[in-house]
């Protein structure tokens, strides 16, 4: 039997488990598994500059393309701790990425030893599992462990902390007889399927809500195929936007709070029975129960058994991955359709597309500063249906997802559950590094772009293009918007008169001179008649420099962005909404009137 260290053994088993990237930061508890990386070859490692930084990049690099998992890699102590924000942020998405910290040596982790902290015990709450490997000899079967917990059920995260004695104690291992375990996911059975379309087809307006774990389970295709054979029309939630072509004549819009449509939630509210696959029925999505639920049955399938009921009772409940249930319920589908007996859905679906005319919101104003509704009308233009969008939260994020169109699953590439601040600059370098020929374009508030600033260096280095659209408008916008509730506006303002670029005024922070100090370009632009101009050079710019490109909005220091604080029924409009076909140029069907 060969021997080597376990630390090099951990590495033959990433590239047996199909690894190929990696990203963290170096340190020395966990040099010896850098020296094994370095010896084995074979992984392509990208130095980030905040190990918070590198858990993000795993997660925009294991969201990009089914299958994926992005691996993250940091020192013990606080750089265990700065991964578990991205731990937190993947185990809500349903992410599986694998974070590997070094350890103090085992005889010493609980005396105090400089940088020694329990990060396994810190890390359980929001990871599926989190080890600290005690024994040189179980390296292997834990990391064995680990790819059969991120693959099996709901996805998610595993920490793997490993003593440096542990990593430098050479063990028996062959790489060439290491087999991957098998991954176990719930299957639905065929009476289920049955029962839930029995269901829908006793419904006169019933509706899909197509969640992220269809995408998670790459089946994207087989939900749109269902729909079709039905005539179901189509809600994607914020994490499941793609599945159906925004132009898809069964799309009928997103529904909720914040990231919704006025006619998605127009449509909805006309529903009388929803088949949720693959979503969490998330607050934000659903707003108060009571007005979701009234007049409407409900069927939920979901990977995860606990989740059905968790937030409120479905009138049939079926624990499955979304892959091998939609497989059944096409199959289902095309039988009765072959027996002529599914319903017609035509003048049902027919309906939603006349909200999706009728209900726009007005995105062209030639304000100066501008508004940011007309930065994503100009992104509408700019950037094709092959864009991979990323970002996470705040009103640019809310505005976006309103404005912008989407046409393919792992398009939007969003941090749905938690919204950490900064999570946008290392995802989009994540995303991009897992798919270097889709045009990448993320989109920040000032706040979350300087929140990890400094993770553009990465991109610099290492030659990872993407274009970043950055709204500007010096404040705390959805915070300051929240606060309107309490009539306060307090600690939300970031304006300054910068004296080394007075030309800004009050809008503080010179982020073109940051992005090029950092090693990137960057365009401001302030006139949104030049938007677009901007948008197409830095599309230039990137593909010349190989470098992030920050294109950066100078807005108006204020705008309320349409949203409701509990029912979906009140969203308030609180813009003028679009009432001619020029208000909303870039609108997904022309505005009826």
């Amino acid at each position: 039997m060969p021997r080597m260290t376990a630390a090099r053994a951990a590495v033959e088993i990433l590239k047996r488990e199909g690894i190929t990237n990696a990203f963290g930061v170096p340190g020395a508890a966990i040099n010896p598994f850098y020296a094994a990386l370095k010896a084995a070859g074979g992984i392509d490692h990208t130095l980030a500059r905040h190990v918070e930084g590198a858990s993000h990049m795993a997660e925009g690099y294991t969201r990009t393309n089914p299958g994926n998992i992005g691996v993250c890699i940091g020192t013990s102590g606080p750089a265990g701790t700065d991964m578990i924000t991205g731990l937190y942020s993947a185990t809500g998405d349903s992410i599986p990425i694998l974070c590997i910290t070094g350890q103090a040596p085992t005889a010493v982790i609980q005396k105090e030893d400089f940088q020694a902290v329990d990060i396994a015990s810190i890390a359980k709450p929001v990871a599926k599992a989190a080890t600290t490997v005690m024994e040189a000899a179980q390296v292997p079967g834990v990391f064995q462990q680990a790819f059969h917990l991120m693959r099996s059920g709901r996805p998610g995260p595993v920490l793997i902390d490993l003593p440096i004695d542990v990593q430098l104690t050479e063990i028996d291992f062959d790489p060439d007889l290491y087999e991957p375990l098998p991954a176990f996911k719930p299957a639905a059975t065929r009476a289920q399927v049955e029962k839930a379309i029995t269901l829908l087809n006793e419904s006169q307006r019933p509706l899909i809500v197509a969640g992220g774990g269809i995408i998670n389970a790459d089946a994207s295709d087989l939900l749109l195929e269902f729909a079709e054979l039905t005539g179901t029309p189509v809600i994607p939630t914020l994490m499941g936007w793609g599945i159906v072509p925004d132009d898809h004549e069964l799309n009928a819009g997103m529904v909720g709070l914040q990231t919704s449509h006025r006619y998605g939630n127009a449509n909805f509210l006309e529903s009388d029975f929803v088949l949720g696959i693959g979503n969490r029925w998330a607050n934000r999505h659903t707003g108060k129960l009571d007005l979701y639920t009234q007049g409407r049955k409900f069927v939920h399938v979901d990977i995860e058994p606990t989740q059905i009921g968790k937030i409120f009772a479905p009138d049939y409940g079926i624990a499955s991955d979304a892959k091998a249930a939609l497989e059944l319920f096409v199959e289902v589908a095309k039988e009765l359709k072959a027996a002529g007996k599914l319903p017609d859905r035509s003048d049902w679906a027919a309906s939603t597309q006349e909200r999706k005319a009728q209900l726009q919101r007005r995105t062209h104003f030639d304000n100066i500063p501008m508004k940011p509704q007309r930065v994503y009308e100009e992104m509408n233009k700019a950037f094709g249906p092959e864009t991979r969008y990323v970002t996470t939260i705040g009103l640019s994020q809310i505005a976006g997802a309103q404005m912008l169109h989407v046409y393919k699953p792992r398009h939007w590439i969003n941090c749905g559950q938690a919204g950490p601040l900064g999570w946008t600059i290392p995802a989009a370098l994540g995303v991009a590094k897992a798919d270097p020929e889709t045009p990448v374009v993320a989109l920040s508030g000032d706040y979350d772009f300087q929140f990890m600033i400094e993770e553009l260096a990465v991109g610099a280095q290492h030659k990872i293009p993407y274009v970043h659209v950055l709204v500007n408008n010096a404040y705390l916008g959805l915070i300051r918007q929240a606060q309107r509730n309490l009539d306060i506006n307090f600690q939300v303002n970031l304006e300054f008169e910068n004296i080394n670029s007075p030309e800004l005024g009050v809008y503080g922070v010179d982020h073109v001179k940051v992005a090029e100090g950092l090693g990137c370009k960057a365009i401001r632009v302030t006139d949104p008649s030049e938007l677009g101009a901007a948008f197409e050079e830095a599309k230039k710019l990137a593909a010349e420099h190989r470098v992030p490109v920050v294109v950066e909005a100078i807005l108006e220091r204020i705008t309320n962005i349409s949203m409701a604080a509990a029912e979906i029924d009140k969203v308030n409009e609180w813009e003028e909404v679009a009432t001619e076909p020029g208000h909303a140029p870039t609108a997904i069907k022309p505005l009826k009137v």
